[in-house]
């Protein structure tokens, strides 16, 4: 079942539809949807390297426009729609402290968690929530969101065979390792 999965995103990784799916996947990681742009990202870069930075470009504008999204919904929504989104990580007992600490850390919590596995959009609506700036906010997503998606595409093109490889060979293994680190980034919001 893995392998048909991996072989049915590496084909649809190469369709036209493809960039328009990860720009809708990178908006929606930065404010609501729990599945992170890169699952999209690395098959994308295998299937087409030469495409890389395009689909990094995408990928960033897409999340930075999803980031405003999801400080939109800080800002104003933050007691309807923000509650549900901390409250489905379980965080909401932690959500006054995150904004709280925005106050002396605000740039560098988004600089630092934009590039984790940590998910985005609780920062972004943790900055709208805060009413951070919202020129600091976008120049550190720009900067964050845009490392994180350009050195993850700028590896796979340089290593896109040996990774393809592996990946193809230890299916299972890479699986289990970026499911791992999914888990890890939600259980890391536990202890911050």
């Amino acid at each position: 079942m893995l392998r048909r999965t991996y072989d049915r995103l590496m084909r649809e990784a190469t369709k036209p539809g493809a960039e328009r799916a990860l720009a809708a996947v990178s908006f929606a990681e930065s404010s609501f949807f729990p599945i992170p742009p890169d699952v999209m990202i690395v098959p994308m870069v295998l299937a087409n390297p030469d495409r890389a930075w395009r689909i990094a470009t995408i990928a960033t504008i897409a999340s930075v426009v999803g980031g405003l999204f999801g400080y939109a919904i800080g800002y104003f929504l933050y007691e309807t729609l923000g509650n549900l989104v901390f409250d489905f990580y379980g965080l909401q007992d932690k959500a006054q402290a995150f904004q709280a600490s925005y106050q002396e850390w605000g740039l560098w919590i988004i600089l630092i968690k934009g590039l984790t596995p940590i998910p985005y959009k609780l920062v972004t609506i943790a900055s709208g929530a805060a009413h951070f700036s919202l020129i600091v906010f976008l120049a550190a997503s720009v900067v964050t969101r845009g490392a994180r998606f350009f050195l993850l595409a700028a590896l796979l093109r340089r290593f896109g065979s040996p990774i393809r490889e592996f990946i193809e060979r230890r299916l299972t293994l890479v699986t289990s390792a970026f499911a791992a680190m999914i888990v890890l980034g939600f259980l890391a919001l536990r202890w911050i």
